[in-house]
């Protein structure tokens, strides 16, 4: 047996055990797509899905893309240096005055738009300082800018969400430019970012503050731009980075900015320029969605919080942890491995799939099985994860026995 061989099965032990007690939660075979999907011929209601406005599988975003694979095909076949079409940049000059920023750049991923910021932004002379909760795309962008040769950063973390542990390192950082990264909503725990009080802590310390609003595009403010709307910081945060994947319905990533930045940014991010154009299709059905929100906007997203609101005051009434959630993110905290991995298998066979967060995801102690709640979720879908988690949550001794008032339904609390 090779080294590589005996590396994969040692590190894959935990894995092997989880497979053969049945409990391995992780790349489920979907056989349809949305919200109501099939696993292994039983029909599932998914509440991992990110589509938090439950757009991806409408009738007119799927038209937009068949259309779009009639006059590009399904891919470009090569990267934006040479495969940029009229609908990218269209879709770039329409993001940007959705969201009001300067200027939009359409990366393949979210992922690699959060990697290229950050690869083509930090020198020797920076101080990357990140929040310690940081989604891995904030680490990876850190880590590959702190290991390029000639560049080498300084990289601090501060205590997830405290303005205090935030300017204490800034007071203390050994370089005279600083980039501060955070989340608008962390998708772990479903908590917002302090951004009014990052922003006034950044302005104080010349900081450049990055926020990455992939989950609270489409759901935070009256018209759905995320955290940036709702706190009333427009022109306070310099660059914002964002993705298709949750909201707008594909795969594909965001980064708004002023002109001078995002064009630097354009001509520098190796995840830009070595990777492959978006395809059409994607960009279409995009732009299809950023029709609906422009048309709809305020509407969607006050459903969406009136189906979050139903589901947490129920699960806090029924006696659930729910950790620091205040979004349509919930952990649904059980604190221990083995009970999360069989809640989640017990939810499963009855229709329901939420996916279960252990270590080294999470802490130990810390495990949690993670509810998105979305527009496209019907009240009957809200009831029976409600039911059913009532029910294993006695069974799994997650909750106590002191439930309290169910709470009102969706229609009685418009």
């Amino acid at each position: 047996m090779s080294w590589i061989e005996e590396k994969a099965t040692r590190e894959l032990a935990r894995v092997r055990e989880a497979q053969d007690a049945q409990v391995y939660p992780y790349f489920r075979e979907f056989e349809t797509g949305g919200l109501h999907t099939q696993i292994g011929g039983k029909k599932i209601i998914n509440f991992s899905s990110n589509d938090y406005l439950g757009l991806t599988t409408h009738p007119r975003v799927k038209e937009a893309a068949r259309k779009a694979v009639d006059k590009y095909g399904c891919g470009l076949s090569s990267s934006r240096v040479q495969a940029t079409t009229t609908e990218h940049v269209e879709l770039e000059r329409r993001f940007a005055e959705w969201f009001e920023f300067e200027k939009c750049l359409l990366f393949t991923t979210g992922y690699q738009a959060m990697v290229g910021t950050l690869a083509s932004l930090a020198d020797q002379d920076t101080t990357i300082i990140l929040d310690s909760f940081s989604h891995a795309c904030i680490l990876d962008g850190t880590f590959l800018s702190a290991g390029t040769p000639g560049k080498s950063p300084e990289v601090r973390f501060f205590n997830h969400n405290s303005a205090k542990s935030l300017e204490r390192i800034l007071k203390s950082r050994e370089r005279k430019n600083a980039l501060v990264v955070v989340e608008g909503i962390y998708s772990l725990d479903g908590d917002r970012a302090l951004l009014k009080e990052f922003v006034e802590i950044c302005a104080r310390h010349d900081a450049t503050l990055i926020v990455d609003d992939a989950h609270g595009t489409g759901t935070l403010g009256t018209r759905g731009t995320g955290i940036i709307e709702e706190m009333g910081l427009h022109g306070k945060v310099p660059i914002v980075i964002s993705t298709f994947s949750k909201t707008f319905g594909g795969i594909g990533g965001i980064l708004l900015g002023s002109s001078e930045v995002v064009d630097f940014i354009k001509h520098t991010a190796r995840s830009f320029l070595f990777s492959a154009s978006l395809p059409i299709p994607v960009v279409a059905a995009a732009a299809t969605i950023l029709d609906m929100m422009i048309e709809d906007g305020p509407k969607l997203v006050a459903e969406l919080h009136q189906k979050a609101h139903y589901m947490r005051d129920s699960l806090v009434r029924a006696g659930f942890d729910l950790g620091a959630s205040s979004t349509h993110i919930m952990p649904i905290m059980c604190r221990e491995e083995r009970t999360t991995l069989f809640m989640h298998v017990a939810l499963l066979e009855c229709g329901v799939l939420l996916v279960p967060i252990t270590y080294p995801a999470v802490k130990h102690g810390e495990e949690r099985l993670r509810l998105n709640v979305t527009r496209g979720h019907t009240q009957e879908d809200l009831d029976t994860a409600l039911d059913l988690l009532k029910s294993y949550g006695e069974a799994f001794f997650v909750l106590g026995s002191d439930e309290k008032p169910h709470a009102p339904s969706v229609s009685a609390s418009l």
